[in-house]
């Protein structure tokens, strides 16, 4: 077996020596050749690709946070490549929504005793997201995070804490399948996944390979009951809140009263009034834990 790590040097996680003893330790083991590739700050993608295609991978293995896999994602979905997370990022969704969570010796052992699963991904105004994007609340809190040095989920706390009295409420004009509606809401997410890397669960009915996603839609609520709806996030009940609502979709147009930012995978793409996204089903290839695959 020929492996490709791909090792995102600026992720929240700095475990870069400990990780490349990792990997050499597991390929004695396990008896596979590997080569490494380092994501530094000035790396094109077509010299990511040029590097796959040099090597030849079996499998390719990405050490990341979520932007960093949703970078691979881009360029590998539809190739039959498959793609092992190794968390080392700040909060882990997606390595975390595969009950990989957040051990690299643990994502690492997948390599003998994961199986692959196929996954849909979500293209939303072009851009590829596996996990989830939004619009509103959260979108502000990862666009602070991102501007700050520091990394973790203290610091994102941090901005949470300071965006909850700040608020905002957008009118949103839906086209979910040609049903057409409208809703004044604080935040909109579309979930391919089911929860944030914190754990808390913002779309209770997610999954990542039925061919569909799920719009969340939070409609403004009074300040007294950000704490209700943050227990229900992490008791997996969201859905039960007076001021939340799920749709499942294949394919969506939404239309902003006004411009809100929009986050995807945990990266900024800027401040948009309009939103295209839509599902393509069963794209990549992901190497899991055996039981999150029989789920």
């Amino acid at each position: 077996m020929r492996v490709l790590f791909i090792i995102n040097t600026r992720s929240g996680n700095q475990t870069d020596g400990n990780l490349k003893s990792l990997i050499q330790n597991s390929s004695e083991e396990l008896h596979y050749e590997y080569s490494i590739f380092e994501l530094k700050k000035d790396i094109k993608e077509k010299q990511i690709l040029k590097a796959i295609e040099e090597y030849q991978p079996e499998t390719l293995a990405v050490a990341g946070g979520d932007g960093t896999i949703n970078l691979l994602a881009k360029l590998i979905h539809n190739t039959p490549l498959p793609m092992l997370i190794i968390p080392t990022g700040s909060a882990n969704g997606m390595a975390n929504e595969l009950g990989i969570g957040n051990r690299v010796d643990t994502a690492i052992s997948l390599l003998k005793d994961g199986v692959k699963q196929h996954i849909d991904v979500l293209k939303i105004n072009g851009k590829i997201c596996i996990h989830l994007a939004d619009v509103g609340l959260n979108a502000r809190i990862v666009k602070r995070f991102e501007e700050d040095p520091g990394r973790g989920l203290a610091t994102y706390a941090k901005y949470l804490f300071r965006e909850v009295f700040l608020i905002r409420q957008y009118r949103f004009y839906i086209d979910i399948d040609g049903n057409q509606f409208k809703r004044k809401a604080v935040s909109l997410t579309f979930a391919n996944a089911s929860k944030y890397g914190t754990g808390a669960v913002i779309n209770p009915i997610g999954k990542i390979d039925d061919g569909q996603f799920e719009l969340v839609i939070v409609r403004p609520f009074p300040r007294i009951k950000l704490l209700s709806i943050a227990w229900k996030m992490f008791t997996n009940s969201l859905q039960t809140s007076e001021y939340v609502e799920v749709h499942r979709c294949s394919k969506l147009h939404i239309r902003s009263s006004k411009k809100t930012t929009l986050q995807v995978d945990g990266e900024v793409c800027g401040n948009v009034n309009e939103i295209h996204a839509e599902i393509i089903p069963s794209c990549l290839t992901l190497i899991v834990p055996p039981a999150r695959a029989e789920e």
